[in-house]
């Protein structure tokens, strides 16, 4: 067996791609910050019954489970950090208003979400608890669409649903469990021929209503049109209105934003608007959220919530922003004072300087630095390499 071989979809970050990763989560954090946003750190191991309390079965199949050696309790490697901050917020902090949380770190999951995904994301997010009003969501979405910005991306498709109106037709049409786990399967692969099989014992307005639902999908005229075709129930009205608010709140941008009512992901715990972000040429979503005002109840307070999440690494690789400037190579002199001074100035400004360690100078091409510390008329100057290499030719005088 080799031994360097790592599992399947699980890989190493390489220097290049790690600089950009490491740049983009310094800048999101840093986004967040100004906006008002605590930082937490939840620890990777929790007891199972922690990490999937709330979440529904969207977590469990997903979660890696060990017994832990020191009480015999059943452990779980987080495969998703937001249930976490639920669990902060509601037993930690124990604030009664208004809070905000961000956080960033890696998670595990036993399967990865598509064929070119990794099962060990870079977990980066923010969330409010304690507002249960669509404010908390315009917010939310802006700046999740400001980090999408803050990572390179000019061009974003924004889907919108609401899972309380598929929620709400299922609970008026007294849908058994089994058949309504069987209507949201269709539902999500938009399987209109499944849906109107499995509708045809509800009652009819019911009926239409569901099979409508993958067709209301495009701009803001899909909410005419979900007006005039689902029933006026007060939980669908008050989400069509929420969406409306939504879309005004956004404004036009460089973003395309279209509604999804047959978009039912994380079902089991959101309960209301639910949002999902594409970026050109990337197959999966690039930043997924929406709200879930029940998932604290488990640890005492049933607080309202809504967030987003999204992975370092697919932003980093979809992004245009690149890595940090290269490095600059200086040669060994660590008695020459003046050179020393002058790598101190260049790093106090965020420059990378490498000392070129003596007995290796056949490999610095290795190193990557295009740039080099040379001097010049007693002077220490940041130079290209190759420009660096060649002699100066000295000036003829002139007359």
């Amino acid at each position: 067996m080799r031994t360097w071989l790592l599992p399947e979809y699980i890989e190493d970050i390489l220097p290049v791609e790690a600089a950009r990763v490491e740049a983009l989560r310094r800048r999101i954090l840093e986004l967040f910050r100004l906006h008002g946003y605590e930082l937490v750190m939840p620890p990777m191991l929790e007891y199972v019954e922690s990490l999937l309390t709330g979440t529904g079965h969207d977590l469990d199949l997903q979660t890696f489970k060990l017994v832990d050696q020191l009480s015999g309790r059943m452990l779980g490697v987080r495969a998703d950090i937001t249930p976490q901050v639920a669990r902060i917020d509601a037993h930690l902090l124990n604030r009664k208003g208004v809070t905000r949380l961000c956080y960033a770190g890696s998670v595990l999951r036993t399967l990865p979400d598509g064929m070119d995904q990794t099962r060990e994301p870079l977990q980066i997010g923010a969330e409010i608890y304690g507002h249960g009003g669509i404010e908390s969501d315009i917010e939310i979405e802006r700046l999740m669409m400001r980090a999408l910005v803050v990572s390179g991306m000019r061009a974003v498709h924004l889907d919108i649903g609401h899972v309380a109106v598929f929620r709400s037709l299922v609970r008026n049409a007294g849908v058994e469990k089994a058949l309504e786990s069987e209507l949201f399967k269709a539902m999500q692969s938009k399987d209109v021929p499944a849906l109107r099989t499995l509708t045809r014992t509800l009652p009819r307005a019911a009926r239409d209503a569901l099979v409508a639902l993958p067709e209301l999908y495009g701009e803001a005229d899909v909410l005419t049109r979900a007006r005039r075709v689902l029933p006026a129930y007060p939980e669908v009205r008050s989400a069509l209105r929420d969406l409306a608010a939504l879309w005004e709140a956004l404004g036009e941008g460089a973003h395309i934003r279209c509604f999804d009512l047959a978009e039912l992901r994380g079902y089991h715990y959101h309960t209301g608007v639910v949002f999902a972000a594409y970026a050109e040429g990337r197959p999966n979503a690039v930043a997924l959220g929406g709200r879930y005002d029940e998932i604290g109840k488990a640890f005492g307070r049933a607080r309202p919530a809504t967030g987003f999440s999204m992975d370092l690494r697919a932003l980093a690789a979809a992004g245009t922003n690149g890595a940090p400037r290269g490095s600059v190579l200086a040669p060994y002199a660590p008695q020459d004072g003046e050179l020393q001074r002058r790598i101190a100035g260049l790093r106090a400004r965020g420059t990378p300087v490498v000392v070129d360690l003596p007995g290796h100078a056949g490999t610095k091409n290795e190193i990557g630095c295009a740039r080099g510390l040379v001097k010049r008329a007693g002077k220490w100057l940041v130079e290209n390499i190759e420009t660096a290499k060649r002699p100066r030719t000295p000036k003829k005088a002139s007359g």
